[in-house]
């Protein structure tokens, strides 16, 4: 377990419970090769495309989060996590992009691939099916997973850095200001999951992150086959 996720959280639980599929997203063959500079540049590039269209449903999921909340406090966190995506990551994503020769109207015009579709929808029917939990729950593994892959980039020495051009988008996962979202989306779904009483549906739950986080690998895998 990273040392981003504090052990007797609900995400550290949720992660125990579906080890097998956490690995597969956290340790695929496309993780791996960003950590080593292999990964074919097209596969990269197919992806960078695909995630700002990610990005945007992603902003629409946290929006609805806004509108699920039960308090104020989660009001201003699904709030914050609007504000952070539309006006950080996907500024910063429009940035990184244009270094690979991509602009953000073209980005915007890209067919969505069909993985982007199923995991994007997914998350989204949670969230309007389910609750505020069912839909943070969903959202999980692509906010908290992208800090724990980061992280241990971050800390490995087999990582490469020098002269690798997926140095940046390491950087960004793994820097202060992501993981410090990721501690706070990690802390706001123990708080919810308390309070709407996540113990009596963790069956459940666990269905859904579980789900989400094998949609994580399919788009991974998305890239690779389209490179």
């Amino acid at each position: 377990m990273s040392n981003l996720i504090p052990q007797h959280s609900v995400v550290a639980r949720l992660i125990s419970a579906c080890s097998s599929e956490w690995r597969d997203y956290t340790k695929h063959r496309f993780v791996t090769g960003l950590g080593a500079g292999t990964l074919p540049e097209a596969a990269f590039r197919y992806y960078l495309k695909q995630d700002y269209l990610f990005l945007i449903h992603f902003a629409r999921a946290h929006a609805l989060a806004v509108y699920k909340a039960d308090t104020v406090a989660d009001m201003r966190s699904a709030a914050s996590a609007v504000h952070a995506l539309i006006d950080h990551e996907m500024r910063m994503h429009v940035e990184f992009c244009a270094g690979w020769g991509l602009t953000e109207a073209e980005m915007a015009s890209v067919p969505e691939d069909p993985a982007c579709v199923g995991y994007t929808r997914y998350v989204l029917d949670c969230g309007m099916a389910g609750d505020i939990l069912d839909l943070l729950v969903a959202l999980a593994p692509c906010t908290i997973g992208y800090g724990v892959i980061g992280t241990a980039f971050a800390s490995d020495p087999a990582t490469k850095r020098d002269g690798n051009p997926y140095e940046p988008w390491i950087s960004m996962y793994s820097g202060t200001e992501y993981l410090d979202g990721v501690r706070e989306a990690t802390a706001q779904l123990d708080r919810v999951f308390e309070a709407r009483g996540g113990n009596a549906r963790i069956t459940q739950l666990t269905a859904t992150f579980r789900e989400a986080t094998r949609l994580e690998s399919r788009f991974w895998q998305m890239g690779l086959d389209a490179s």
